[in-house]
């Protein structure tokens, strides 16, 4: 029997939102200590992490490892029906072929009950390597969010180059060019660890999807190294965390 319970919609609408312009499907692996999930967008360009410790919860029970498939565009629609400010209890049994949803209101006065069937996914269980950055950057989630979305107006690519300097985002296009840079501050708004300078091409789409993330968290924390993936992470209080990678685009002679 796996049961949740989150004393706010609100939470739990922001990390759906955040996984489902990537994803349109997912299995949430549920065990004793919490849930997890891991799973590559359809280009297989991007994956991302999900990770909610069983502490983030008001009332959280998993006497067994169990794993819920689900399509996220159903499950949007059915915390549509509930108020940012409602609980929710999340119910499965084992071997169950559907998740319940109830809802309660902050006053009890009003409850709503929903179940929602379950897919039977046949997704990998992908091992995400331990990996050294050479950069690490922390710095404002709306910032970074601010960033991408301006990036966008100019190239489908975006260059981001980090050293002792600052960490600078650079796109071109026909348009013309962007360059933004941000040194660290002295308040810990802006920090950055390099070891190695590092700069590295990205898909700006994908990286304007990953700010759909930016409710759940003030700072994103920005891994880059030559040759792996880059890391974007927002954490979720200090119980979980979403984590987005994103290979480096290879040079394209054409542009």
């Amino acid at each position: 029997m796996f049961e949740a319970r989150l004393a706010s919609t609100l939470t739990l609408k922001r990390i759906v939102d955040a996984l489902r312009e990537i994803l349109n499907q997912s299995t949430l692996d549920c065990s004793d200590t919490g849930i997890q999930m891991q799973a590559m967008d359809n280009s297989h360009v991007s994956l991302v992490s999900l990770c909610l410790r069983k502490e983030y919860f008001e009332k959280y029970k998993c006497n067994r490892n169990i794993s819920l498939g689900l399509d996220l565009k159903s499950l949007t629609k059915v915390l549509k029906c509930a108020n940012g400010d409602d609980a929710v209890t999340i119910k499965a049994a084992d071997k169950a072929d559907k998740v319940e949803l109830s809802f309660e209101s902050a006053g009890k006065e009003r409850t709503a009950d929903y179940e929602l069937r379950l897919l039977n996914l046949d997704q990998e269980h992908l091992a995400i390597p331990e990996t050294e950055y050479n950069c690490v950057v922390h710095m404002p989630a709306t910032e970074f969010a601010r960033i991408c979305r301006d990036m966008a107006t100019f190239s489908e690519s975006v260059v981001i180059a980090c050293s002792k300097e600052g960490i600078k985002f650079s796109a071109s296009g026909e348009m013309g060019a962007a360059n933004i840079k941000l040194s660290e501050t002295t308040k810990g708004e802006v920090s950055i660890q390099v070891d190695e300078p590092v700069a590295l091409s990205f898909a700006g789409r994908y990286l304007s999807t990953f700010t759909r993330a930016t409710p759940l968290a003030e700072k994103v924390k920005i891994g880059l190294a030559p040759d792996v993936p880059l890391l974007v992470e927002y954490p979720i209080e200090d119980y979980g965390y979403i984590r987005y990678y994103l290979a480096p685009k290879v040079d394209d002679p054409d542009g």
